[in-house]
Parts: C-alpha cells; structure tokens; sequence
C-alpha cells in the first residue's frame, strides 16, 4: 500500500514519551519528515496526546449549537412535539455521535454538552419558570450523561451477547472468572469483573468504567433477548417513559 507522506502525521502518546521525528520514503535528510500533532481527527472523532476528550466536547457542542442557532431562526413557533422533535433529530446527534469512545468525566467537559441541551430547552414554549431538571421531566427528556450510561448499557450488551464481538478483549466476564477450587460462587455470571487502574484517564476508559453501571442491572435485563428488547427492559428499569 502507498501512503502519501504529506497526510501522515504523528502523536506522541505518554508523559515519558520522547517525542522522536519519524521520517517516511527513506531515512532523513532524503525522507519526509512527518509532522506532529497534538490532536488529530479520526473517523469523526477528535483524539488528543492526552487521551482526554475535552477537544472532542468542544468541538461537538460548537457544532451542535450552529445547528441549534440555524434552527432557531429558521423556526418561530416551538411548540413541545416540533421542536423536541427537531432537537433530537438535527442537534443532539453532533453531541453523541461515537460517545462511547470519548465519554467525558470532568464537570466541565460534561457542562460544555450538556449547556447545548439546556439552550434548546429553554426555547421550548410554555416552560418559563421551570428550572432544567423539571423540564426534562415534562418532557420526558433524559440528560445526556444519563444518555451516555445508557449507550454504554447498550453497547455492554452487544459486546456480551453479540456474534463479531471478541467479548474477552474488553471484559472479563464472572462466569469466565469463577476459581476453581469448588468455591461457592453467587455474583450474577453476567457481571463483569472490575479491573483495576491508576490513571485517571484508563479508570474512564469504556471497559474500566461500564461495570459499576452493568452490574447494578437485574439479570432478566442483562439476560434481553435483542437490542430492542434490552432497550425497553432497560428503560422500564430506570423508569423512562415513551
């Protein structure tokens, strides 16, 4: 495979890291020097040096609220059904899209998304004087970072139950753990195995941060027999209504 050595670029992972100069097409001066980058789009998603997704909120609540604003001029009358509707189906995508991959744990990261939500609330008529948690109960809204743990929810599930998914390169299952030594062993065998992690960045990793939230489910729903119907056990569970 060709590559063209001016779209290559590198990024140095890791606080020890050297920071080495890589050349492509031969050894440097008769190669490219590649450049490198501290962050770096990547199928839709930004990735920073640090491994942080602060970059990635940023840009998505940037796009999403020029959506938000080409919407609210575009439409004067926001009634509950149109303008949710139009909400969910042109803003909040730019808000979600590939979260589990970058899922935000600061306050501040998490208040970037999250104030996007709470400016197109505010347009909707006949709310005034409700505070944003009130709102999102007339609405049947839920927050995104409730969103987001019920993506990760869904997406623990496919991984668990789904045909093309390894589930050993991300969990290690109970079930797959239980010591063979005739031990009694009574944990759920669908709860996964909380790993340890010193960072802060690996302990929010998708596989580090899931199991608190996937253990805490009854058996029935972890034992759904599609997506659809983990969906709907799922959101019977918390108590989301449609």
């Amino acid at each position: 495979m060709s590559f063209n050595s001016s779209k290559c670029k590198v990024m140095h992972l890791g606080r020890r890291n050297p920071g080495f100069s890589y050349t492509m097409g031969g050894h440097a001066p008769a190669g490219t020097i590649l450049e490198s980058v501290k962050e770096e789009k990547d199928v839709g998603v930004w990735i920073s040096d640090n491994l942080k997704p602060s970059h990635q909120c940023a840009k998505a609540a940037k796009k999403a609220n020029s959506v938000l604003g080409q919407m609210s001029r575009a439409v004067t009358y926001r009634d509950r059904l149109t303008w949710v509707g139009l909400y969910k189906q042109y803003v909040r995508p730019h808000l979600e899209y590939c979260a589990q991959a970058w899922s935000p744990w600061t306050e501040q990261d998490k208040g970037i998304l999250e104030s996007v939500q709470e400016r197109a609330i505010r347009m909707v008529s006949g709310l005034s004087g409700k505070t944003y948690a009130e709102k999102l109960a007339e609405l049947n809204i839920q927050s995104l970072e409730e969103r987001r743990i019920r993506g990760d929810m869904i997406q623990t599930w496919k991984i668990i139950h789904l045909e093309g998914f390894k589930c050993s390169q991300f969990f290690t299952l109970v079930r797959d753990n239980v010591p063979n030594n005739g031990t009694r062993f009574n944990a759920d065998p669908l709860n996964i195995v909380q790993q340890r992690a010193n960072l802060e960045v690996r302990k929010n990793f998708f596989s580090l941060r899931v199991p608190e939230h996937w253990n805490a489910l009854p058996t029935t729903v972890k034992n759904a027999t599609s997506v659809n119907n983990f969906k709907n056990l799922y959101d019977n569970f918390i108590g989301l209504t449609y």
